[in-house]
Protein backbone atom coordinates (compact mmCIF):
# COMPACT_ATOMS: atom_id res chain seq x y z
CA UNK A 1 0.00 0.00 0.00
CA UNK A 2 1.52 3.36 -1.01
CA UNK A 3 2.20 5.78 1.80
CA UNK A 4 -0.27 8.66 1.86
CA UNK A 5 1.42 12.04 1.94
CA UNK A 6 0.19 14.66 4.38
CA UNK A 7 0.92 17.43 1.91
CA UNK A 8 -1.94 19.10 0.05
CA UNK A 9 -2.46 18.19 -3.60
CA UNK A 10 -0.58 20.38 -6.02
CA UNK A 11 -2.83 23.02 -7.54
CA UNK A 12 -2.87 24.08 -11.12
CA UNK A 13 -3.29 27.87 -11.59
CA UNK A 14 -6.79 27.22 -12.96
CA UNK A 15 -7.78 25.78 -9.55
CA UNK A 16 -6.35 28.53 -7.37
CA UNK A 17 -9.78 30.15 -6.97
CA UNK A 18 -10.99 26.90 -5.42
CA UNK A 19 -8.27 26.91 -2.77
CA UNK A 20 -10.66 27.57 0.19
CA UNK A 21 -12.77 24.57 -0.84
CA UNK A 22 -9.81 22.35 -1.66
CA UNK A 23 -8.14 23.10 1.67
CA UNK A 24 -10.99 21.23 3.38
CA UNK A 25 -10.33 18.04 1.43
CA UNK A 26 -8.38 15.24 3.09
CA UNK A 27 -4.70 15.02 2.11
CA UNK A 28 -4.00 13.03 -1.05
CA UNK A 29 -0.82 11.36 -2.28
CA UNK A 30 1.10 13.21 -4.95
CA UNK A 31 0.96 11.78 -8.49
CA UNK A 32 3.79 9.40 -9.33
CA UNK A 33 5.79 8.40 -12.38
CA UNK A 34 4.95 5.55 -14.76
CA UNK A 35 7.60 3.32 -13.16
CA UNK A 36 5.70 3.51 -9.86
CA UNK A 37 2.49 1.93 -11.16
CA UNK A 38 1.87 -1.50 -12.71
CA UNK A 39 2.21 -1.83 -16.47
CA UNK A 40 -1.56 -2.11 -16.93
CA UNK A 41 -2.06 1.51 -15.87
CA UNK A 42 0.64 3.08 -18.03
CA UNK A 43 -0.08 4.97 -21.23
CA UNK A 44 2.42 5.31 -24.09
CA UNK A 45 4.61 8.44 -23.87
CA UNK A 46 2.91 9.56 -20.62
CA UNK A 47 5.71 9.48 -18.06
CA UNK A 48 4.18 11.09 -14.97
CA UNK A 49 0.95 12.21 -13.36
CA UNK A 50 -0.27 8.74 -12.38
CA UNK A 51 -2.24 8.19 -9.19
CA UNK A 52 -0.92 5.44 -6.90
CA UNK A 53 -2.76 2.13 -7.11
CA UNK A 54 -4.55 0.61 -4.11
CA UNK A 55 -5.79 3.71 -2.32
CA UNK A 56 -9.30 3.87 -0.78
CA UNK A 57 -12.07 4.64 -3.22
CA UNK A 58 -12.64 8.07 -1.66
CA UNK A 59 -9.12 9.14 -2.58
CA UNK A 60 -9.89 8.68 -6.26
CA UNK A 61 -13.11 10.65 -5.86
CA UNK A 62 -11.24 13.49 -4.19
CA UNK A 63 -8.64 13.35 -6.94
CA UNK A 64 -11.29 15.03 -9.08
CA UNK A 65 -9.82 18.26 -7.67
CA UNK A 66 -6.18 17.27 -8.08
CA UNK A 67 -4.06 17.77 -11.19
CA UNK A 68 -2.99 14.43 -12.67
CA UNK A 69 -2.98 12.90 -16.14
CA UNK A 70 -6.69 11.95 -15.93
CA UNK A 71 -8.05 15.26 -14.62
CA UNK A 72 -9.03 16.75 -17.98
CA UNK A 73 -10.36 13.40 -19.20
CA UNK A 74 -12.74 13.37 -16.26
CA UNK A 75 -13.78 17.02 -16.30
CA UNK A 76 -14.31 17.24 -20.05
CA UNK A 77 -16.98 14.54 -20.05
CA UNK A 78 -18.40 15.51 -16.67
CA UNK A 79 -19.02 19.10 -17.76
CA UNK A 80 -20.30 17.96 -21.16
CA UNK A 81 -22.87 15.75 -19.41
CA UNK A 82 -24.03 18.65 -17.26
CA UNK A 83 -24.34 20.90 -20.34
CA UNK A 84 -26.33 18.28 -22.25
CA UNK A 85 -28.73 17.71 -19.35
CA UNK A 86 -29.27 21.44 -18.78
CA UNK A 87 -29.69 22.16 -22.48
CA UNK A 88 -32.22 19.38 -22.87
CA UNK A 89 -34.12 20.61 -19.82
CA UNK A 90 -34.25 24.11 -21.26
CA UNK A 91 -35.35 22.75 -24.63
CA UNK A 92 -38.12 20.73 -23.01
CA UNK A 93 -39.40 23.70 -21.03
CA UNK A 94 -39.28 26.36 -23.72
CA UNK A 95 -40.43 24.20 -26.62
CA UNK A 96 -43.59 22.97 -24.88
CA UNK A 97 -44.96 19.77 -23.37
CA UNK A 98 -44.51 16.34 -24.85
CA UNK A 99 -40.81 16.59 -25.53
CA UNK A 100 -39.99 14.44 -22.52
CA UNK A 101 -41.79 11.40 -23.91
CA UNK A 102 -45.06 12.32 -22.20
CA UNK A 103 -47.83 14.72 -23.16
CA UNK A 104 -50.63 16.39 -21.29
CA UNK A 105 -54.15 15.41 -22.22
CA UNK A 106 -57.68 16.29 -21.28
CA UNK A 107 -59.65 19.50 -21.63
CA UNK A 108 -57.74 21.13 -18.80
CA UNK A 109 -54.40 19.53 -19.56
CA UNK A 110 -54.71 16.95 -16.81
CA UNK A 111 -53.41 13.43 -17.17
CA UNK A 112 -50.40 12.10 -19.03
CA UNK A 113 -50.01 9.86 -22.03
CA UNK A 114 -47.06 8.52 -23.95
CA UNK A 115 -45.71 10.74 -26.74
CA UNK A 116 -44.08 8.35 -29.26
CA UNK A 117 -42.59 11.03 -31.56
CA UNK A 118 -40.40 12.37 -28.76
CA UNK A 119 -39.23 9.02 -27.37
CA UNK A 120 -36.22 8.63 -29.72
CA UNK A 121 -35.02 12.08 -28.62
CA UNK A 122 -35.34 11.12 -24.95
CA UNK A 123 -33.44 7.89 -25.64
CA UNK A 124 -30.74 9.85 -27.46
CA UNK A 125 -30.22 12.23 -24.54
CA UNK A 126 -30.20 9.30 -22.10
CA UNK A 127 -27.63 7.47 -24.22
CA UNK A 128 -25.43 10.59 -24.43
CA UNK A 129 -25.51 10.99 -20.67
CA UNK A 130 -24.78 7.27 -20.29
CA UNK A 131 -21.56 7.31 -22.30
CA UNK A 132 -20.37 10.54 -20.70
CA UNK A 133 -21.06 9.36 -17.15
CA UNK A 134 -19.54 5.91 -17.77
CA UNK A 135 -16.43 7.52 -19.23
CA UNK A 136 -16.18 9.92 -16.29
CA UNK A 137 -16.42 7.07 -13.79
CA UNK A 138 -13.88 4.95 -15.67
CA UNK A 139 -11.21 7.64 -15.84
CA UNK A 140 -11.83 8.79 -12.27
CA UNK A 141 -11.75 5.43 -10.47
CA UNK A 142 -9.81 3.04 -12.74
CA UNK A 143 -6.56 3.37 -10.76
CA UNK A 144 -8.02 1.66 -7.69
CA UNK A 145 -6.99 -1.87 -8.73
CA UNK A 146 -6.50 -4.08 -11.75
CA UNK A 147 -10.00 -5.53 -11.44
CA UNK A 148 -11.46 -2.04 -11.09
CA UNK A 149 -9.48 -0.97 -14.16
CA UNK A 150 -10.96 -3.74 -16.29
CA UNK A 151 -14.46 -3.41 -14.83
CA UNK A 152 -14.69 0.34 -15.27
CA UNK A 153 -13.41 0.36 -18.82
CA UNK A 154 -15.86 -2.42 -19.67
CA UNK A 155 -18.50 -0.05 -18.28
CA UNK A 156 -17.06 2.67 -20.50
CA UNK A 157 -17.42 0.46 -23.59
CA UNK A 158 -20.97 -0.39 -22.53
CA UNK A 159 -21.76 3.34 -22.43
CA UNK A 160 -20.33 3.75 -25.92
CA UNK A 161 -22.52 0.94 -27.28
CA UNK A 162 -25.62 2.46 -25.68
CA UNK A 163 -24.76 5.84 -27.19
CA UNK A 164 -24.15 4.37 -30.64
CA UNK A 165 -27.59 2.82 -30.82
CA UNK A 166 -29.37 5.75 -29.20
CA UNK A 167 -27.70 8.06 -31.69
CA UNK A 168 -28.60 5.79 -34.62
CA UNK A 169 -32.24 5.69 -33.58
CA UNK A 170 -32.52 9.48 -33.31
CA UNK A 171 -30.78 10.04 -36.66
CA UNK A 172 -33.03 7.49 -38.35
CA UNK A 173 -36.29 9.06 -37.19
CA UNK A 174 -35.35 12.75 -37.20
CA UNK A 175 -32.49 13.24 -39.66
CA UNK A 176 -33.08 10.82 -42.54
CA UNK A 177 -34.74 11.51 -45.89
CA UNK A 178 -37.36 9.18 -47.44
CA UNK A 179 -35.07 8.42 -50.39
CA UNK A 180 -32.39 7.13 -48.04
CA UNK A 181 -34.84 5.20 -45.84
CA UNK A 182 -36.19 3.33 -48.87
CA UNK A 183 -32.69 2.32 -49.98
CA UNK A 184 -31.19 -1.05 -49.15
CA UNK A 185 -29.11 0.50 -46.37
CA UNK A 186 -32.10 2.27 -44.90
CA UNK A 187 -34.11 -0.96 -44.78
CA UNK A 188 -31.56 -2.74 -42.56
CA UNK A 189 -30.30 0.34 -40.71
CA UNK A 190 -31.65 -0.14 -37.19
CA UNK A 191 -30.99 -3.91 -36.87
CA UNK A 192 -27.49 -3.44 -38.30
CA UNK A 193 -26.86 -0.49 -35.96
CA UNK A 194 -27.87 -2.61 -32.96
CA UNK A 195 -25.61 -5.46 -34.07
CA UNK A 196 -22.61 -3.21 -34.63
CA UNK A 197 -23.17 -1.44 -31.30
CA UNK A 198 -23.07 -4.78 -29.48
CA UNK A 199 -20.06 -5.91 -31.54
CA UNK A 200 -18.26 -2.66 -30.70
CA UNK A 201 -18.78 -3.28 -26.98
CA UNK A 202 -17.77 -6.94 -27.20
CA UNK A 203 -14.65 -6.36 -29.30
CA UNK A 204 -13.41 -3.47 -27.16
CA UNK A 205 -13.90 -5.49 -23.96
CA UNK A 206 -12.18 -8.51 -25.51
CA UNK A 207 -9.22 -6.44 -26.76
CA UNK A 208 -8.85 -4.79 -23.36
CA UNK A 209 -8.74 -8.15 -21.59
CA UNK A 210 -6.84 -10.24 -24.11
CA UNK A 211 -3.85 -8.05 -25.00
CA UNK A 212 -1.13 -6.97 -22.59
CA UNK A 213 1.08 -3.89 -22.67
CA UNK A 214 2.94 -3.01 -24.75
CA UNK A 215 -0.14 -3.42 -26.90
CA UNK A 216 0.31 -4.78 -30.43
CA UNK A 217 -1.04 -2.77 -33.34
CA UNK A 218 -3.81 -5.23 -34.08
CA UNK A 219 -5.33 -4.48 -30.66
CA UNK A 220 -6.08 -0.99 -31.89
CA UNK A 221 -7.65 -2.44 -35.04
CA UNK A 222 -9.79 -4.73 -32.89
CA UNK A 223 -11.17 -1.66 -31.15
CA UNK A 224 -11.28 0.85 -33.98
CA UNK A 225 -12.69 -1.27 -36.84
CA UNK A 226 -16.05 -2.28 -35.24
CA UNK A 227 -16.49 1.19 -33.76
CA UNK A 228 -15.59 2.81 -37.07
CA UNK A 229 -18.04 0.62 -38.99
CA UNK A 230 -20.74 1.46 -36.46
CA UNK A 231 -20.09 5.17 -36.92
CA UNK A 232 -20.11 4.96 -40.72
CA UNK A 233 -23.46 3.20 -40.61
CA UNK A 234 -24.94 5.46 -37.92
CA UNK A 235 -23.97 8.67 -39.70
CA UNK A 236 -25.12 7.50 -43.16
CA UNK A 237 -28.54 9.27 -43.05
CA UNK A 238 -26.78 12.52 -42.17
CA UNK A 239 -24.10 11.98 -44.83
CA UNK A 240 -26.84 11.48 -47.42
CA UNK A 241 -28.49 14.76 -46.47
CA UNK A 242 -25.20 16.65 -46.40
CA UNK A 243 -24.37 15.35 -49.87
CA UNK A 244 -27.76 15.92 -51.52
CA UNK A 245 -29.23 19.01 -49.83
CA UNK A 246 -28.24 22.66 -49.76
CA UNK A 247 -26.78 23.50 -46.37
CA UNK A 248 -28.39 26.93 -46.52
CA UNK A 249 -31.85 25.40 -46.83
CA UNK A 250 -31.90 23.88 -43.35
CA UNK A 251 -30.45 25.23 -40.10
CA UNK A 252 -29.60 21.72 -38.89
CA UNK A 253 -27.25 20.82 -41.75
CA UNK A 254 -24.35 23.14 -40.76
CA UNK A 255 -24.56 21.68 -37.25
CA UNK A 256 -24.50 18.16 -38.67
CA UNK A 257 -21.48 19.11 -40.78
CA UNK A 258 -19.76 20.48 -37.67
CA UNK A 259 -20.41 17.34 -35.62
CA UNK A 260 -19.04 15.11 -38.40
CA UNK A 261 -15.88 17.23 -38.65
CA UNK A 262 -15.39 17.19 -34.87
CA UNK A 263 -15.85 13.42 -34.73
CA UNK A 264 -13.34 12.82 -37.50
CA UNK A 265 -10.80 15.01 -35.72
CA UNK A 266 -11.45 13.30 -32.38
CA UNK A 267 -10.98 9.90 -34.05
CA UNK A 268 -7.52 10.96 -35.20
CA UNK A 269 -6.43 11.78 -31.65
CA UNK A 270 -7.98 8.55 -30.34
CA UNK A 271 -6.05 6.47 -32.85
CA UNK A 272 -2.72 8.34 -32.71
CA UNK A 273 -0.82 9.31 -29.53
CA UNK A 274 -0.22 12.86 -30.72
CA UNK A 275 1.38 15.19 -29.61
CA UNK A 276 2.93 13.22 -26.73
CA UNK A 277 4.62 10.81 -29.13
CA UNK A 278 6.93 13.60 -30.30
CA UNK A 279 7.71 14.93 -26.80
CA UNK A 280 7.30 12.18 -24.15
CA UNK A 281 6.65 13.66 -20.74
CA UNK A 282 5.82 17.16 -21.94
CA UNK A 283 2.05 16.66 -22.28
CA UNK A 284 1.50 14.35 -19.33
CA UNK A 285 -0.92 16.60 -17.44
CA UNK A 286 -2.38 18.83 -20.14
CA UNK A 287 -2.52 18.35 -23.89
CA UNK A 288 -2.05 14.66 -24.62
CA UNK A 289 -4.02 12.97 -27.35
CA UNK A 290 -6.68 11.27 -25.25
CA UNK A 291 -7.56 14.57 -23.61
CA UNK A 292 -7.95 16.18 -27.03
CA UNK A 293 -10.11 13.22 -28.06
CA UNK A 294 -12.35 13.78 -25.04
CA UNK A 295 -12.68 17.51 -25.63
CA UNK A 296 -13.48 17.15 -29.32
CA UNK A 297 -15.94 14.32 -28.71
CA UNK A 298 -17.74 16.41 -26.09
CA UNK A 299 -18.06 19.30 -28.55
CA UNK A 300 -19.23 16.82 -31.21
CA UNK A 301 -22.01 15.56 -28.93
CA UNK A 302 -23.13 19.10 -28.10
CA UNK A 303 -23.27 20.03 -31.80
CA UNK A 304 -25.11 16.80 -32.61
CA UNK A 305 -27.69 17.45 -29.92
CA UNK A 306 -28.41 20.92 -31.31
CA UNK A 307 -28.77 19.50 -34.82
CA UNK A 308 -31.20 16.86 -33.59
CA UNK A 309 -33.24 19.49 -31.76
CA UNK A 310 -33.64 21.33 -35.05
CA UNK A 311 -34.58 18.16 -36.93
CA UNK A 312 -36.98 17.14 -34.20
CA UNK A 313 -38.88 20.41 -34.33
CA UNK A 314 -39.27 20.30 -38.09
CA UNK A 315 -40.24 16.61 -38.37
CA UNK A 316 -42.15 15.91 -35.20
CA UNK A 317 -45.63 16.83 -36.53
CA UNK A 318 -45.45 14.25 -39.34
CA UNK A 319 -43.48 11.54 -37.55
CA UNK A 320 -46.38 9.26 -36.62
CA UNK A 321 -47.85 9.60 -40.11
CA UNK A 322 -44.54 8.69 -41.77
CA UNK A 323 -43.49 5.80 -39.53
CA UNK A 324 -46.57 4.70 -37.61
CA UNK A 325 -46.89 4.67 -33.84
CA UNK A 326 -46.27 0.93 -33.54
CA UNK A 327 -42.98 1.16 -35.44
CA UNK A 328 -41.80 4.00 -33.22
CA UNK A 329 -42.64 2.09 -30.06
CA UNK A 330 -41.09 -1.14 -31.34
CA UNK A 331 -37.84 0.63 -32.23
CA UNK A 332 -37.72 2.26 -28.80
CA UNK A 333 -38.36 -1.11 -27.15
CA UNK A 334 -35.30 -2.53 -28.91
CA UNK A 335 -33.07 -0.01 -27.10
CA UNK A 336 -33.19 -1.69 -23.64
CA UNK A 337 -32.65 -5.05 -25.37
CA UNK A 338 -29.41 -3.79 -26.90
CA UNK A 339 -28.36 -2.29 -23.58
CA UNK A 340 -29.07 -5.59 -21.77
CA UNK A 341 -27.14 -7.70 -24.30
CA UNK A 342 -24.15 -5.36 -24.13
CA UNK A 343 -24.28 -5.29 -20.32
CA UNK A 344 -24.35 -9.10 -20.12
CA UNK A 345 -21.34 -9.27 -22.46
CA UNK A 346 -19.41 -6.80 -20.29
CA UNK A 347 -20.32 -8.70 -17.12
CA UNK A 348 -19.22 -12.03 -18.65
CA UNK A 349 -15.83 -10.60 -19.63
CA UNK A 350 -15.44 -9.00 -16.21
CA UNK A 351 -15.84 -12.45 -14.68
CA UNK A 352 -13.09 -13.72 -16.98
CA UNK A 353 -10.91 -10.83 -15.89
CA UNK A 354 -11.51 -11.60 -12.22
CA UNK A 355 -10.75 -15.28 -12.76
CA UNK A 356 -7.52 -14.51 -14.59
CA UNK A 357 -6.37 -12.04 -11.97
CA UNK A 358 -7.12 -14.55 -9.20
CA UNK A 359 -5.00 -17.20 -10.94
CA UNK A 360 -2.14 -14.75 -11.41
CA UNK A 361 -2.16 -13.88 -7.72
CA UNK A 362 -1.99 -17.50 -6.54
Amino acid sequence: MPRVSLSCPSLHPALVLLRPFLSRLPPLPQPVRDTDVPTLFREPYILSGYRPVGLPWRCYFYSLFQMHNETLNVWSHLLAGVCIALRFGAFAVFRGGGVLGLRLQGPEGQGLSLDPPSLPLVIYVFSSLSYLSCSTAAHLFQSHSELAHYSLFFLDYLGVAIYQYGCAMALYFYSSDPAWRHSGLGEIYLPAAALLAWLSCASCCFAKLHYRRPYPLHRKFCQVVPTGLAYLLDISPVAHRLATKSWASNSALPLHGLQVALFMLSSFFFSCPVPERFAPGRYDIIGHGHQLFHLLLSLCTLAQQEALFQDFLSRRPALVREFGEERLLLACASFPCLALCSALTAVALRRRARTRLSKEQT
